[in-house]
C-alpha cells in the first residue's frame, strides 16, 4: 500500500503524522444517498465486507465509537458486552457529529476532536486492508486493520450483525 495523504481531513493529517501506510480513495457522493456505507462500495467497486461503518453508541454512559462492516448492522448487546457494559444505545446523529466533529456519513475512526472507546468488529482481521471514511463524504481511506486498531486504541469483537 503507498503512502499518499492529500491534505484536507483531520483524519488524513492524523494518518500521515503517524507515519501510517494507507491510499486515499475519493469518489461521486451523491446526497440522494442514505446508505453512505454502500454508495462507496460501489463506487469504489469494492467488497462491501472490507467498507466499514463509523457510528456512535452510548454504552452505559459513556460514548463509544463502533466499526463494523457496512454490509451488516451493529449488534448493541455485543457492544456492550465487548465495553463490559450492560447496555449500549445508538446516539442521535448531532451528537455523533458534535463528539467527532465530522458529519454523518463522513465520520472516520480516526482524527476526531477527542479519542473515543473504540471497538472494531473482528471481522476486519480477515481482510488484508479496510475502507474507512477519511473524514468527509467522497472520501475514505484504504488502511491496514492492525493500524486501525493500533491508531484508534481499539479493541476487537465480534459486534455486527448480518
Amino acid at each position: 500500500m503507498a503512502k499518499r495523504s492529500p491534505a484536507g481531513t483531520r483524519a488524513l493529517l492524523a494518518l500521515q503524522r503517524e507515519g501510517i501506510a494507507h491510499v486515499v480513495h475519493a469518489y461521486e457522493h451523491d446526497p440522494a444517498v442514505v446508505n453512505f456505507g454502500m454508495q462507496a462500495a460501489q463506487a469504489l467497486g469494492v467488497t462491501p465486507s472490507h467498507v466499514f461503518k463509523t457510528l456512535l453508541a452510548d454504552v452505559d454512559g459513556t460514548p463509544v465509537v463502533a466499526v463494523v462492516p457496512v454490509e451488516g448492522t451493529l449488534d448493541l448487546k455485543s457492544l456492550a458486552c465487548a465495553r463490559g457494559g450492560k447496555r449500549a444505545r445508538m446516539l442521535e446523529p448531532s451528537a455523533a457529529e458534535r463528539l467527532t466533529g465530522y458529519v454523518v456519513g463522513g465520520i472516520s475512526p480516526v482524527g476526531q476532536r477527542s479519542p473515543l472507546p473504540t471497538v472494531i468488529d473482528s471481522s476486519a482481521m480477515h481482510c488484508t486492508s479496510i475502507y474507512v471514511s477519511a473524514g468527509r463524504r467522497g472520501l475514505d481511506v484504504e488502511i491496514a486493520p492492525a493500524d486501525l486498531i493500533r491508531l484508534t486504541s481499539a479493541i476487537l469483537a465480534p459486534i455486527a450483525a448480518a
